[in-house]
């Protein structure tokens, strides 16, 4: 009975803040459970947690020496509960369900094993589509501990051949920082800071106009840091920091996401971001958390100790008044910044700020335009165009500005100035724009909504305007799509004999709206083809009941307006 009582008392016991192994945690992490994912000498080339183009990163990269087909094994005992394959994304991917509570997640793969192997191709000739995600039912397919799952590979979104790790809570699909299950990666290096910012926040709304004053650090002899100039900081009112931070390891130069960063003032913590755990619904926040218009300019990522009120991140262990400060007298007060990477090796700044009534704050306000809330819908009607901002798409509310140019000479509409492109969203909203005199009815379904730079929006005509969901702001107008994708043949040509060929390759390409679909036949029977859109790559692998002679081969391939190339050759066997 006592044991029982422990047990349930486990269970129902809150997530205090929990300190181990030098680093805050809000819950236990079973040690010892789950082996490496891979026998090689463990290398990262990314962390959990570390900071993307438009996102967190939600696990591990673990490095394979730029090799493919490296085995991937289970972590530990489990049953299939997902297999998928993604065109970008993940590519190949396997999800293993644990008795624990945990699954384990393992992206980018080149292949499954046999077994698996034969159960998607089934499901993609079932399906007649090379994309394919299956959920299985528990026990359908079990793995032990260290039994063959995988090989690695370079499949999805990859950018160099590696694995893609991560271990999350079964229930909620939560991932967590895979490190603190004990799946550590050799490190005996404090992080770096790079650099520090002081916002002067007097105008309530956070943007590119806000005050910005970035001071240059100096690494100390214990591998702690100052500033380089090291004077007490002015402020007068309101006033928030940045730290540009990241990790390092020994031997590489790979630059890693850090676990924590803490912000002190007088002892007193104002700030602490905790990367045990990110959602995926809210991962795209970090255009929120970092100093997204700086980083616009300049590629350097600042990450903000004070969060907007519209930044939906659960990533904030603590956060007084949401980090935002200000003295009351003229002291001196003590300022530190503590960071720690996932293994506790920790790094400090300390400096000085004091309130000064001669300090001016050189605050440009922002523009002038419609007020906007981001707790509310927004809605902006022109006469050519009109905008449609759902409800906590904004991290923060906006003086909305919105201007009409000319607009480039393949357009067919005007160039529409969206706000501006320093100015982040969390969620999509729909944007509206009125077609010229060009667009004739003949072109009514070729029509899309394009950015200046001429990435494809996609979109709609309907009741006399293109309408698209677009995911920031910028300049947009209507451009239309009537040219078929590319289909370049590689290795076959009409009436080859390929007998000394295990398959057919062909590049494909679309000028504009993008790759919608693609089909083959041989014989005028359905056959898979595999498509790697990093680098265009589309083939078609022999299968093995596949009769001696001659046969017809026949690809179809459609771009997002429905524009279709045809290929078809003969070939013998």
């Amino acid at each position: 009975m006592k044991k029982l009582s422990f047990i349930i008392s486990m269970l129902v016991l809150p997530l205090t803040t929990i300190q181990a192994q030098d680093i805050i945690k809000h819950r236990q992490f079973p040690q010892n459970y789950f082996r490496r994912p891979m026998d090689i000498a463990p290398q990262a080339s990314g962390s959990f947690g570390e900071l993307r183009a438009t996102h967190f990163h939600g696990g591990d990269d673990y490095r394979t020496q730029q090799k493919i087909n490296i085995p991937v094994y289970a972590v530990a005992d489990g049953f299939v509960s997902r297999i998928r394959v993604q065109i970008g994304g993940g590519g190949n991917s396997v999800y293993l369900d644990h008795p624990n509570g945990y699954t384990s997640v393992y992206l980018h793969l080149e292949s499954f094993n046999e077994e698996l192997n034969a159960l998607i191709k089934v499901e993609q000739y079932k399906q007649q589509r090379f994309d394919v995600d299956v959920f299985l039912k528990p026990g359908q397919f079990t793995l032990k501990k260290g039994q063959l799952l995988a090989h690695s590979g370079n499949t999805g979104g990859s950018a160099g051949p590696h694995l893609h790790f991560e271990i999350r809570d079964t229930k909620q699909q939560l991932p967590f920082n895979t490190q603190l299950f004990g799946l550590t990666f050799p490190d005996e290096t404090k992080p770096i800071i790079r650099g520090l910012t002081v916002y002067d926040l007097a105008d309530p709304i956070f943007d590119e106009n806000t005050p910005r004053r970035h001071q240059t650090v100096k690494a100390l002899a214990n591998g702690n840091y100052s500033l380089t100039v090291n004077t007490p900081i002015s402020v007068n009112g309101k006033f928030g920091l940045g730290i540009n931070t990241v990790d390092r390891r020994k031997g590489v130069s790979f630059t890693y996401g850090v676990y924590s960063i803490e912000l002190f003032l007088d002892n007193k913590k104002i700030s602490t971001v905790l990367f045990e755990s990110i959602p995926f619904d809210k991962t795209r926040a970090i255009h929120s958390y970092i100093d997204y218009p700086y980083w616009k300019k300049s590629k350097v990522r600042v990450q903000k100790s004070f969060k907007q009120p519209g930044n939906p991140i659960e990533i904030y262990e603590n956060l007084d008044n949401n980090g935002i400060m200000e003295l009351k007298d003229d002291q001196l007060h003590q300022v530190r910044y503590v960071v720690k990477d996932v293994q506790g090796n920790t790094t400090e700044i300390n400096f000085e700020v004091k309130r000064d009534a001669n300090y001016t704050v050189r605050n440009t306000p922002s523009s002038s335009g419609k007020s906007f809330n981001y707790l509310m819908d927004n809605v902006y009607q022109a006469e050519n165009a009109k905008i449609t901002i759902p409800k906590n798409t904004l991290y923060d509310n906006l003086n909305f500005t919105y201007s009409e140019t000319e607009g480039p000479v393949n357009a067919y509409s005007q160039l529409h100035r969206i706000h501006n492109i320093f100015t982040p969203v969390f969620g999509s909203y729909s944007l509206s724009i009125r077609p010229n005199e060009k667009l004739s009815a003949a072109l009514f379904s070729k029509a899309l909504l394009v950015s200046k730079d001429g990435g494809s929006q996609g979109g709609k005509y309907e009741n006399g305007l293109v309408t698209a969901t677009v995911r920031s702001f910028g300049d947009f107008y209507i451009a239309v799509d009537t040219v078929a994708p590319t289909i370049t043949a590689r290795n076959l040509v009409n009436n080859k004999n390929v007998a000394a060929q295990r398959q057919i390759d062909f590049t494909i390409s679309d000028n504009l709206s993008g790759i919608q679909s693609f089909n083959a036949y041989i014989d005028g029977a359905w056959v898979l083809m595999q498509y790697d859109s990093k680098n265009r790559h589309l083939w078609h692998t022999f299968e093995s009941n596949l009769k001696g002679g001659k046969h017809s081969f026949k690809l179809e391939v459609k771009d997002w307006k429905d524009n279709v190339r045809v290929y078809e050759a003969s070939f013998t066997r």
